[in-house]
């Protein structure tokens, strides 16, 4: 039987450099949750975020652990309004101009095909220039850390007023309200 990708991984923030950065959860709480357990789950999640890799490795693994983590920093620097490390931002660069996905047009839908020798790292290459774009880009002011209980992850506060406090209405805001209907 095969895991659903639904439950196993966090898929509702729109931004899939953060959507990645999930795949660690509840960041502040007592226990983290590592989510990308082993390579038979990183290429699930590849394969859900339309970035399917055929083989993934160990080392593909550490790679992408090493790159989520870079990303999580960067982007929690930013929402704190603090400059990002150079290394960390230097590393992230590395990824982006390492990767050689082609977007595609398929069926009516944009894709990523991903080169036959290196696909994980063309992956990562996509999720690095995604970051890049939304921790560089217009919407950088907008780029904040949930204030869910011990989540902690990032998002893009696309509200009108910039005043969304949660990654997601369902999951943290959800819990929240109830935390305060059981109190009343």
């Amino acid at each position: 039987m095969t895991e659903d990708v639904r439950r196993v991984f966090r898929m509702d923030n729109e931004v899939l450099a953060f959507r990645f950065t999930a795949t660690l959860s509840d960041r502040a709480g007592l226990a983290p949750r590592e989510r990308l357990t082993g390579p038979a789950r990183l290429k699930m999640w590849l394969r859900a975020t339309g970035l399917a890799a055929t083989d993934v490795s160990l080392t593909d693994l550490q790679d992408t652990v090493e790159l989520r983590e870079v990303i999580y920093r960067i982007g929690s620097a930013i929402a704190a309004g603090e400059q990002p490390d150079s290394t960390d931002v230097r590393a992230l660069n590395t990824v982006a101009a390492a990767g050689h996905a082609k977007a595609v047009l398929e069926r009516d839908l944009a894709g990523w095909h991903l080169s036959e020798t290196t696909p994980v790292g063309d992956a990562l290459g996509v999720l690095a220039t995604d970051a890049i774009h939304v921790l560089g880009g217009p919407d950088r002011g907008r780029v904040k850390t949930c204030e869910g209980p011990g989540c902690a992850g990032l998002f893009l506060d696309t509200s009108r007023g910039a005043n969304r406090r949660w990654c997601s209405m369902n999951t943290c805001g959800n819990k929240v309200k109830k935390a305060r209907l059981a109190e009343s």
